[in-house]
């Protein structure tokens, strides 16, 4: 029962972050992304909440394998770190609608997915895999970023 509880707190966390990035990102969603050039590879805005829902389940079950493994400490802050990194870029890019810093912060944060992973393979090989989706949804995104940054 302690492991289904542990699993339960690593999605409230991750889905919180998720609805706190949802309410910048839903300020401008509508009008201010939707004027901004964008280039023709961007996909349809209706891609990335399903896709964004699948990487926080990931993230969650992830940092949840992690810990039941015992990976507490040093893995538990890389995972905060990114997760905080994320929350900052959708503040930044939505909230704030600050492509440049937006752009810095998304590098940041791939590397800090990185990081993670490297950080949780040691305690779990499979917490580690569930990530690299997550690290290449971000590498694209931050290309995208870029590209919007140069077209605006």
């Amino acid at each position: 029962m302690r492991s289904a509880g542990g699993l339960a707190v690593s999605l409230v966390v991750c889905w919180g972050a998720a609805a706190i990035g949802g309410i910048w990102t839903a300020s401008s969603v509508q009008d201010w992304y939707r004027d901004l050039a964008r280039p023709s590879w961007t996909p349809p805005d209706a891609l990335f909440g399903p896709v964004w829902a699948v990487l926080y389940t990931l993230m969650a079950v992830s940092a949840w394998l992690v810990w039941r493994e015992g990976g507490r400490g040093w893995p538990m802050a890389a995972f905060a770190a990114q997760l905080a990194l994320n929350v900052s870029w959708s503040g930044l890019f939505f909230g704030l609608r600050q492509v440049g810093p937006a752009l810095l912060d998304i590098v940041a944060l791939w590397v800090a997915i990185l990081c993670c992973i490297l950080i949780f393979w040691n305690v779990s090989q499979l917490a580690a895999l569930l990530l690299l989706p997550y690290l290449t949804w971000v590498g694209f995104a931050a290309a995208l970023n870029f590209a919007i940054w140069r077209m605006n």
